[in-house]
């Protein structure tokens, strides 16, 4: 079965909080965690900043377009994975292993399988 492991993180804090040397560490650790998941991973990215988004809605035929993302929280969506894992508990014990997960929160999601 396939997982969302969708990262949140404070990117205030981040940005503000963190020595070059604290990132650098947090980059080392993602990777490693790659390593662990290892072919499980179907895909992962990490994204730019929200100041970066753009959150499209379509009303009475109309394309809005706003900045940002849609709600307001102290929260952003950093990255993702997604996974092929056995089940449920696979993918929490994953998703425990992600550095995001200590400071911030990981969100998982199974995949539909459509068909």
């Amino acid at each position: 079965m396939k997982y969302m492991l969708m990262i949140y993180g404070n990117e205030v804090e981040y940005n503000q909080n963190m020595t070059e040397a604290d990132q650098q560490a947090e980059m080392a650790a993602y990777y490693a965690f790659g390593s662990v998941a290892g072919e499980r991973v179907a895909a992962s990215e990490a994204l730019h900043e929200v100041k970066t988004a753009k959150t499209i809605r379509v009303r009475d035929g109309k394309t809005i377009s706003t900045d940002g993302p849609f709600a307001e929280t102290k929260e952003q969506l950093g990255g993702f994975y997604v996974l092929d894992c056995k089940d449920l508990d696979e993918a929490i014990e994953l998703a425990a292993q992600i550095p995001g997960a200590k400071l911030g929160s990981i969100e998982i999601r199974p995949c539909v399988v459509f068909g």
